[in-house]
């Protein structure tokens, strides 16, 4: 199987994930990973099912993956012989569009999991100075977020970008005190520590 990152909004497909998703016979994804991949796809597309079996697929199959797939993807469901594409992912975006540096970022995603374990790691990764990105969750998001900083002394931006290269995108800098407010479900955070 070869697991291919579409990335994270239109328009943000690399060459070699464009070659590859034109040169696929069977492609597997989810329904938006195919429509941000449309435009190249020449193959049989399925969406999927059930992606605890991806590893019954035929090897040469592609699978799409939105995003990046080693962050919050499909990456995790590659076995030692598929391959792995790369894709433009949010923390990539959300750095570039914030002007946020990534060699001191730590990197959290609480989508679709408990955020229990986020927000210890939010605790840990802003303790040792760090910004931080979070993909976040229903039940962790902007408030939660803020709130958490607030109750451990932490000053912060929280910065917000939602639906990333869809002509819907917005972006928004707030405050522990004022966090900025989602308009949809598909955004990130970057918390960026005020020194």
């Amino acid at each position: 199987m070869i697991i291919v990152g579409v990335g994270v909004g239109p328009n943000m497909l690399t060459q070699e994930a464009i070659e590859a998703i034109r040169n696929a016979s069977l492609i597997y994804g989810s329904s938006r990973a195919i429509e941000l991949a449309k435009e190249y796809i020449q193959g049989e597309t399925h969406i999927i099912e059930n992606y605890k079996q991806l590893h019954l697929l035929p090897s040469d199959a592609v699978v799409l993956s939105t995003g990046d797939p080693m962050f919050s993807g499909l990456g995790k469901f590659a076995g030692e012989n598929d391959k792995v594409i790369t894709g433009i992912s949010s923390v990539q975006a959300s750095c570039a569009r914030f002007h946020v540096e990534m060699s001191n970022l730590g990197m959290i995603t609480a989508h679709g999991r408990d955020p229990s374990a986020a927000k210890q790691a939010l605790i840990r990764e802003v303790g040792l100075g760090k910004n931080v990105f979070l993909l976040p969750a229903e039940n962790f998001g902007c408030w939660e977020v803020a709130d958490l900083l607030g109750k451990i002394g932490v000053d912060a931006k929280i910065c917000l970008y939602e639906n990333i290269g869809y002509p819907e995108e917005r972006a928004v800098i707030g405050s522990v005190k004022n966090p900025p407010v989602a308009k949809s479900d598909m955004y990130c955070l970057l918390i960026v520590q005020v020194k």
